[in-house]
């Protein structure tokens, strides 16, 4: 990889907005960034934006081009829309890197903000979008119940429990707790009994297996090394990169259970000559409680049906062997629909940049951050370091 960094990262508190729109939001994450962060808009010459609207494709709508490039005074000789679902964020940070690899941008914004529809109000059409149009999304397809099928497959096959499962929400729970942005911060500790005992959903989830649906919204500066190294006093380098798109719906041929996430961990770990035992702490992509032991599967922390075990141990925990989801995940922090993955990655570059606050790691020179889009089927992972 080429000498880049990420030298700040931005975050609206996850929550509900309900006197804001999309746009409210985005124009808000990006006023604050600018107040929070040592640079200026002429300081930016790259955007990278998710979907505004109806917008899509690789143009920049309108309003993103009036609110953002107009009215903020940012100039970028080099501008793109992205959308491959949670997977966008880390995504955005390769774009990112190559344009300024190949001279077109020297510091990129990437921004997003999301507002997550409840199903009346046309959340429903997410279901439609993943689903197979002739095969899947005639019988009612809802998301719980097509991870459902994932994380049947998942146990049966791995030897994971349910109880497995409710102790993933447990670990992140403790991770909310130390997170005053959190939504869960002030509900208290779990037991696996809780989350067992909670209102089911869809075999094998129930209520406290689920990511919390909120509103919010983030951004984070990539740029040359150079300049991270001015603005950051530990910027987070881009050490390695990996993508992979093996999937396109659940009926799509093929194991379920070996994702996208095998092939893009080996090729992030290869460009950057590292290998899990190299990784301090990681981030991965929460939408449910099977998720996370899951990626630790498919990325090699643990060995296949290994997962259960690890979480058991504690390994996910504060203090554990591989902290996973340090700020609470999507479990326990909020799942802010489509500008979900930027949590994510806000909260992996926070904890290689030292700016963690109580849930800091000790230890964090090296920080993996995967996430992935749709149901599954695309697959991005970041590896982060406190040295290029």
């Amino acid at each position: 990889m080429a000498d880049v960094t990420i030298a700040a990262s931005f975050e609206l508190k996850p929550g509900r907005y309900p006197d804001k729109s999309g746009h409210d939001l985005l124009r808000d994450i990006i006023k604050g960034a600018l107040q929070a962060w040592p640079v200026g808009p002429k300081d930016i010459d790259g955007l990278l934006v998710t979907p505004s609207g109806q917008a899509g494709g690789a143009g920049i709508d309108a309003y993103i081009h009036d609110k953002i490039i107009s009215e903020m005074g940012i100039r970028p000789t080099f501008a793109e829309t992205l959308n491959a679902g949670g997977a966008t964020f880390p995504m955005m940070v390769h774009r990112a890197a190559m344009a300024i690899a190949d001279g077109r941008a020297n510091a990129v914004l990437c921004i997003s903000a999301g507002k997550f529809l409840k199903i009346s109000a046309g959340g429903g059409e997410a279901a439609k979008m993943i689903s197979e149009p002739d095969l899947e999304a005639p019988y009612g397809t809802f998301i719980p119940g097509l991870y459902a099928l994932i994380a049947s497959e998942f146990m049966h096959k791995r030897g994971i429990t349910k109880r497995d499962l409710a102790r993933v929400a447990v670990a992140e729970r403790q991770w909310a707790l130390r997170n005053p942005d959190a939504r869960m911060h002030g509900a208290g500790a779990i037991a696996i009994e809780d989350v067992l005992a909670s209102r089911p959903i869809a075999w094998p989830f129930n209520f406290l297996d689920c990511s919390i649906p909120s509103e919010g919204g983030g951004a984070v500066l990539v740029t040359r090394g150079d300049l991270g190294r001015k603005w950051a006093r530990q910027p987070a380098y881009v050490l390695g990169y990996g993508e992979a798109h093996p999937r396109g719906t659940i009926s799509s041929p093929g194991s379920l259970i070996e994702t996208g996430a095998v092939q893009s961990g080996a090729e992030a770990f290869r460009r950057a000559g590292l290998s899990p035992s190299d990784i301090d702490v990681a981030q991965l992509y929460d939408a449910f409680t099977s998720t996370p032991l899951l990626l630790l599967e498919n990325l090699k922390f643990v060995d296949e049906g290994g997962s259960g075990e690890f979480v058991q141990g504690g390994g996910m925990d504060p203090g554990g062997t591989m902290p996973v989801n340090t700020y609470g995940g999507l479990i326990s922090y909020g799942h802010t629909g489509d500008a979900s993955g930027m949590s994510v990655l806000i909260e992996g570059v926070r904890q290689v940049m030292g700016e963690a606050g109580e849930r800091q790691v000790a230890r964090a020179d090296r920080g993996l951050v995967h996430c992935y889009g749709g149901m599954m089927f695309d697959h991005v992972t970041l590896i982060l370091g406190r040295e290029s």
